[in-house]
């Protein structure tokens, strides 16, 4: 029998060997791990895509029922509206007025296209209107799509100042016309006394606008469902205006209500439904995301597919790679691991040598990797204007787009100076705040730009608060960073006086304090709950969709890139009594270039 002798290629093989046998185990682990991984996050990514989606929607919602109430507000603050009714309700001529208000009335249609009527109750109970569904100067659409009587609709819309959204009824047959309406309305003020009963506004306005602002897909069902469990709008379904589920109803109870609209649909077939939900606090409706699953599932069963396939490509790379270069090339990938990983702590300067005995893959892996380094490096420098200006560029487009429209608006019930002031004002501060956004200036320019934005604030906001900004005259010649204020005051406009029924009063003082600019920032508003305002002086900014915090966040990131360690930022609140901000900047004699 001849002698197996053990020589070097033959212990070559066993090595090999046993690498292939021992890392079957750990790459199937791996990979059966990365598969669990992959679908969670597949299923949080539709999950997080899906209510981005519905988060949109609501906010295209809330912003396409803002434009409608501007017709409300056209009519209810019109003189000659106001004058026609009160003739009415003295008795002057009714039917004369009534027609003058209907020609009135007429005219507004051409602004919005789902506008069905326009009807104006008076306080002596006349009716005017005009209606497109019904062609009629007797019958009104809405009549017999509302629950409830003229008088009671009167009374319910007159009982207070604010827009009252009545939902969706049943579909309703107008000669060849039909549709669905939901009405929003409005009590009559006369400014001369704007306590007196004059009558009330009622804009209907076609169900449709509601399916085009959710947006069905083949693969989605958006919905909506009010307050009290009536559907309001739904692609495809013959359940509008009626009761879908009890008020009190639980999640589970609503989960299988709106999946069973969802089916009787059609359009998302028999398949398994999943159901996202957001609730719209200006309206109190609950919009609703009906989703296939389908998609989903067959993006699962391909990563199982995808998964087998990596298993079996892993080994047979094992063993082409443990075959041909089972010594030298784990030495030469060891070395180039070794730099990268001193690369990754932050030494810039390290670089792989050259090595001609490196396979040609790996020099070029070498290569590549000193020519990223080299690139890394220069970069540096950059990437903090890039991140500064990234923070600077979240300013939130909002306010731009409301001023514009508030603007708009006083160009019907205002004067062309006012308005011409207004628009003066605005353009200044694009122009300030579009101009070298990273840029220093003097405190007396930033200082006249921040009165100018509160005074844009204060008129869109129907000056419902107050604002005093003090600064010491000798600080006026001293440098600043351009719109690092802002932030601070923007957010102590738009959530510091949410729920406050206290006059709101903002105020901003700054002066000097040795070789420090002090500035202290404070209103009566809201506050911050207290693990808030810890978090945020200790530089804790975790994750949220609060815009009270991300803007916070922002203002204090800003100032901690400007100015380093040295500056400081602390701030102070209690639930229900106001916030206050304190900021302490190097102060700067002249500005830098």
């Amino acid at each position: 029998m001849r002698e197996i002798s053990f020589d070097r290629k033959s212990i070559r093989t066993r090595l090999i060997t046993a690498f292939v046998v021992t890392s079957f185990l750990p790459i199937v682990l791996v990979n059966i791990i990365s598969y669990y991984n992959t679908s969670r996050l597949v299923r949080q990514n539709v999950e997080g895509m899906t209510n981005a989606n519905l988060e949109q929607t609501r906010v295209s919602l809330d912003v396409w029922l803002d434009s409608y109430e501007d017709i409300l507000f056209q009519v209810y603050t019109d003189d000659d509206i106001v004058n026609l009714v009160d003739k009415i309700n003295a008795g002057e001529d009714v039917a004369n007025n009534r027609q003058m208000l209907r020609k009135t009335l007429r005219g507004l249609f051409y602004t919005k296209d789902y506008v069905k009527s326009i009807s104006v109750i008076t306080d002596s109970g006349e009716l005017a209107f005009y209606d497109q569904l019904t062609a009629s100067n007797t019958r009104t659409s809405w009549m017999d799509s509302i629950s409830m009587s003229q008088e009671q609709l009167y009374r319910t819309i007159s009982s207070d100042n604010r827009t009252h959204i009545i939902p969706t009824g049943e579909k309703m047959v107008f000669g060849s016309n039909s549709c669905a309406l939901f009405h929003i309305g409005h009590r009559i003020i006369d400014y001369r006394d704007v306590d007196k009963q004059c009558g009330v506004v009622l804009v209907s306005i076609d169900e449709a606008l509601l399916k085009e602002i959710c947006s069905t897909t083949e693969n989605g069902l958006n919905f909506i469902v009010d307050s009290e469990g009536h559907l309001i709008s739904c692609a495809g379904s013959g359940k509008i205006g009626q009761l879908v589920h009890r008020k009190e109803a639980d999640a589970e109870e609503k989960r299988k209500a709106y999946q069973q609209i969802a089916m009787e649909t059609g359009i998302l077939g028999e398949t398994e439904i999943s159901i996202y939900s957001v609730h719209d606090e200006e309206t109190g409706w609950e919009i609703i995301r009906a989703t296939n699953q389908e998609e989903l599932i067959q993006a699962l069963r391909q990563q199982q597919q995808l998964l087998v396939l990596i298993i079996v490509l892993s080994l047979c790379a094992v063993m082409i790679i443990m075959f041909s270069q089972v010594t030298g090339m784990t030495g030469a990938i060891r070395r180039v691991v070794e730099t990268m990983r001193k690369a990754g702590k932050g030494d810039m300067n390290i670089r792989v040598g050259s090595d001609k005995t490196r396979p040609t893959e790996i020099e070029v892996i070498a290569e590549e990797f000193n020519s990223m380094m080299d690139k890394l490096k220069r970069s540096v420098e950059t990437q903090k204007n890039a991140e500064i200006a990234a923070l600077e560029a979240q300013i939130n487009p909002h306010f731009l787009y409301n001023t514009l429209d508030t603007i708009n608006w006083m160009a019907i019930d205002r004067d062309e100076y006012e308005i011409s002031n207004m628009i003066g004002t605005l353009a200044h501060i694009l122009r300030y705040g579009i101009s070298d956004s990273n840029g220093i200036v003097k405190i007396k320019d930033e200082v006249e730009w921040l009165k100018q934005y509160v005074f844009l604030q204060q008129t869109k906001r129907k000056n419902s608060f107050v604002c005093h900004i003090n600064v010491e005259p000798e600080i006026m010649g001293l440098s600043i960073h351009k719109l690092l204020l802002q932030p601070f005051i923007e957010n102590a406009i738009l959530h510091g006086f949410e729920g406050v029924d206290r006059t709101h009063k903002l105020q901003m003082d700054m002066g000097r304090d040795g070789d420090w600019i002090a500035i202290r920032i404070q209103d009566n508003g809201c506050g911050m709950p207290a693990e808030m305002v810890r978090e945020m002086n200790e530089g804790i900014f975790q994750k949220t969709d609060n815009k009270n915090h991300i803007g916070m966040e922002n203002a204090i990131t800003r100032i901690r890139m400007y100015y380093g360690e040295c500056a400081k930022v602390r701030i102070e609140s209690q639930l229900g009594q106001g916030t206050q901000v304190q900021i302490l900047i190097p102060a700067k004699e002249e500005t830098d270039k």
